[in-house]
């Protein structure tokens, strides 16, 4: 027992533990849900951050540790969303006439989602910290961190709402979308993309492209509006108020 505490304080101490861990779960997790024909439940990225978490919790094991090894997917999240716009691209002859539309759907979206947020922390009457950490909680964590920061939140939080944000959105995003009775033909597969993308950031946009191809290149538009509108007009807004 002595020798296998010695063996799993040596693997945690290496720089690659972190990025190794973090395949391996995310593999397994992956190959369930595959099985579980994708249920929305069964999302991988949750299950990840649920197992990761207890482990490191069960071992004792330091986040900066942890991270050491996991700042080489960090550093990946950037290509992978600039791919997102691959997609886009081939679907560039139907952005050209509908630009408009969907610039309004993702400013009315984004106002929608960080209002209500914002209203409801208020009428708690959770401290103003926390409601200014709310705000960017549907853009994607790194933004909503910068934004947080600038707006007089609390970057780390903002972190953890986004990722709970995108987190309930795409496990949830399915359910609502069938109560609504939104079709899936090619425009409702577009309208659940983008409003995936729009409210659940980069996690519903995962979700959404491994659902169908026009949902996914609709949610990383979505996304990527999110993240400029957000950006610009989110510290006006708070400014003027």
């Amino acid at each position: 027992m002595s020798d296998f505490v010695q063996l799993w304080v040596y693997l945690s101490s290496a720089p690659l533990f972190g990025l190794t861990a973090t395949l391996v779960v995310y593999v397994l997790a992956q190959t369930a849900y595959a099985r579980l024909n994708q249920a929305p439940w069964a999302n991988p990225v949750l299950w990840s951050v649920l197992l990761l978490a207890l482990a490191l919790l069960a071992t004792g094991t330091s986040y900066p540790s942890y991270f050491s090894g996991a700042q080489f997917i960090h550093f990946l999240l950037g290509p992978a969303v600039v791919a997102l716009a691959w997609p886009l691209w081939q679907r560039r002859a139907e952005l050209r006439q509908r630009w408009g539309r969907f610039l309004l759907a993702a400013l009315l979206g984004g106002v929608a989602a960080s209002g209500s947020a914002v209203a409801l922390a208020w009428a708690m009457g959770l401290p103003p910290e926390m409601l200014l950490s709310l705000a960017p909680k549907s853009v994607t964590a790194p933004v909503a961190m910068g934004l947080a920061e600038k707006l007089g939140g609390v970057p780390a939080l903002a972190a953890v709402f986004a990722l709970l944000t995108g987190l309930v959105g795409a496990t949830s995003g399915k359910y609502l979308f069938d109560v609504l009775r939104i079709p899936t033909d090619t425009a409702g597969w577009a309208a659940r993309g983008f409003a995936l993308g729009t409210t659940a950031h980069g996690i519903g946009a995962a979700r959404a492209l491994q659902v169908n191809a026009d949902a996914g290149a609709y949610a990383g538009l979505a996304l990527g509006l999110q993240v400029v509108l957000a950006s610009v007009l989110m510290p006006l807004a708070f400014r003027l108020l």
